[in-house]
């Protein structure tokens, strides 16, 4: 009895101890899944002997206290006050039955920067439970005290100095005002450069009513996205230090070579001043009354110097400007006669990707080519612009055969090296086989056949031909007449016509380049009806980019180059030989400029884009006039 007893209570507290070990267990696993956040944040920007705050933020799952905030080893920077906690709270919410709770507790420390320039504060420790964690590193540019601050050394502050002084006086021009900073003042054609439009102030600016930004007029503009909130940063400048602001950010690709300027811009702001009082009293400097007032900035005009890309330009080079890389793909190299075949090239890098010509490749003359289907994808940074354009070829090859598509070539104008570059693709090799019966070649074969009925040609059946003696009736009302042999001497005129004209015909569309030029009236034609389409419509880009098509197509089949190697020059210097008059060339070239340009500007009228189509009809029915083949 006393050996059963003894075993039940052994049993009972082997049950507890297990009981015990998994609440113990559940404890650690919960204190080790909770999750842990410890940042720092302060100004970025602050003046030399200048006080400022150091936040660390806690926050954590569990209900493990912190302890231990140990600051890491400041430089340049004097500590004033160690860390205190100078917030906390816990939240708890209920999801799906689930009870989760957070705990938040912020320390602050006080700080004050003893050099001017750019430095790093490493990051704090802190011990939550068992771990130690740590907080990220702090960047800090501290600036030179402000010259009215030395003039007024009771204030501490130099941007208060500044704004105080400013205050008391009424909004002058060195008070607030918008200046145009542009990165290089010096490029190459179609080299970006980025433009930006700060604002400087030292008094409070409650309003921002309009702002009327330069056309940059022989400029192609990529605007870069600065979000919906304007954010104010402290900046030395001219020996003040200003609150600023981005009001604008733009990268541009100057068109032509030579000086050209950016013209003034002019900004409506509304500023808040303190209004003057003649008699002062007491309670004055506790209740002060301040007035909206509005004032017009103007940002002064900017030169900038574009230089010509130098000579020696590759025969692929189409004014790409930057630095690219180049790849391709083809679907299969092996395929059937009538399937299609895809060709995909892929030009990425930094620069204007949009204006990229498209690389062409170049198919047999026996396979269909339909039109290329291009994806651009593009991120405009204070960098320049990065992107990729993808030109996908799509191609039918309609007989058997082993064939050659030739490599594709690129050309650039690299601004590190100032050297022209060429990237290249791989030469493909395409092995086509034949498709179902009957497609794919020339004729079919003319099969072996003992029965006359199975005989068979080109899939049709060739029917039984009777043998044996076939009387012809001679009648004296048709035999030996006029009439008879009319009936043989007219169809071998015929014949001998049709067959004259067929020679003719398939001689000149042996010649792809006469073809090309016969058709460029009435394949311009076609794109400029679909231009009058978006111009009625009134979508500007789509417009825009047609019209590009019509006269870039035109030039290319009228003076058989291929589109890909068509440029500004060589079509100038190609119709000078034709004997194309000066000013035709000009309406030519102030088309593609003020399309090109037009396609990424700020919207236009429709009164310009009627102007433009009217423009382009005209001088494609001029130049019909002079080069006629």
């Amino acid at each position: 009895m006393q050996k059963k007893i003894f075993g039940t209570d052994m049993i009972k507290s082997m049950k507890k101890l297990f009981l015990l070990f998994i609440i113990f267990c559940l404890g650690i696993v919960r204190i080790s899944a909770q999750e842990v956040t410890f940042r720092a944040s302060s100004e970025r920007t602050v003046v030399v002997n200048q006080q400022f705050r150091i936040a660390y933020t806690l926050s954590t799952s569990g209900q493990e206290k912190a302890k231990n905030l140990q600051l890491g080893d400041i430089k340049n920077f004097d500590v004033l006050y160690e860390p205190v906690l100078s917030q906390q709270g816990t939240s708890t919410s209920i999801i799906n039955g689930k009870v989760s709770s957070s705990f938040t507790a912020v320390y602050t420390c006080i700080v004050m920067a003893k050099a001017e320039g750019t430095f790093t504060i490493p990051p704090a420790t802190i011990t939550v439970g068992n771990s130690t964690y740590k907080s990220n590193e702090l960047t800090v540019t501290v600036l030179p005290a402000d010259q009215a601050a030395n003039a007024a050394a009771h204030n501490n502050n130099a941007s208060q100095a500044g704004q105080q002084q400013a205050a008391n006086a009424s909004a002058s021009n060195k008070d607030v005002f918008v200046v145009m900073h542009v990165s290089k003042n010096s490029v190459y054609e179609n080299e970006g450069f980025l433009v930006t439009f700060k604002l400087y102030s030292l008094i409070d600016i409650s309003g921002f009513e309009g702002a009327k930004f330069p056309e940059f007029e022989g400029f192609i503009s990529q605007e870069i996205d600065l979000g919906q909130n304007t954010q104010m940063n402290l900046e030395s400048y001219n020996g003040r230090n200003y609150r600023t602001a981005i009001i604008k950010q733009t990268v541009l690709y100057p068109q032509r070579s030579g000086k050209i300027t950016i013209g003034a811009g002019k900004f409506d702001i509304v500023v808040r001043i303190r209004s003057q009082q003649r008699v002062r009293s007491f309670f004055d400097d506790f209740f002060d009354t301040y007035s909206d007032v509005k004032r017009s900035l103007t940002s002064a005009p900017v030169t900038i110097d574009v230089k010509s890309l130098p000579a020696g330009k590759p025969a692929s080079f189409s004014g790409a400007v930057g630095e690219y890389a180049m790849t391709s793909s083809i679907s299969s190299d092996k395929v059937k006669s009538d399937d299609a075949v895809t060709v995909k090239v892929n030009i990425s890098g930094n620069g204007n990707i949009k204006l990229l010509k498209n690389p062409e490749v170049v198919f047999p003359n026996d396979f269909e080519v339909f039109d290329p289907v291009v994806d651009t994808k593009t991120s405009v940074t204070q960098s320049g612009v990065r992107g990729t354009k993808s030109v996908e070829y799509n191609a039918i090859p309609r007989y058997a055969g082993d064939f050659t598509i030739p490599a594709v070539e690129f050309s650039y104008f690299d601004l590190k090296s100032q050297t022209y570059k060429t990237l290249s693709t791989p030469e493909y090799q395409l092995h086509v086989e034949q498709g179902e019966a009957g497609s794919g070649t020339v004729a079919a074969p003319v099969l072996n056949a003992t029965n006359k009925e199975d005989i068979r040609f080109l899939g049709k059946d060739v029917r039984y031909i009777k043998t044996g003696n076939y009387r012809f009736h001679q009648g004296s009302f048709f035999f030996g007449t006029l009439n008879y042999y009319l009936f043989y001497i007219v169809p071998a005129l015929l014949f001998i016509i049709l067959f004259i004209i067929y020679r003719k015909q398939a001689a000149e569309n042996a010649n792809i380049a006469l073809v090309r030029t016969k058709k460029a009236n009435k394949v311009a034609s076609k794109r400029l009806k679909a231009a009058a389409k978006y111009l009625h419509e009134n979508k500007q880009e789509a417009f825009y980019d047609e019209t590009l098509k019509a006269v870039w197509g035109y030039l290319s089949d009228k003076l058989n180059i291929p589109v890909s190697a068509l440029t500004k020059d060589n079509v100038e210097a190609d119709l000078t030989q034709y004997g194309v008059d000066e000013n035709l060339i000009r309406d030519f070239r102030n088309i593609l400029d003020t399309a090109e340009f037009a396609r990424f500007a700020p919207a236009q009228g429709s009164g310009a884009m009627d102007e433009l189509y009217r423009a382009t009809v005209k001088a494609i029915d001029k130049m019909e006039s002079i080069i006629k083949k």
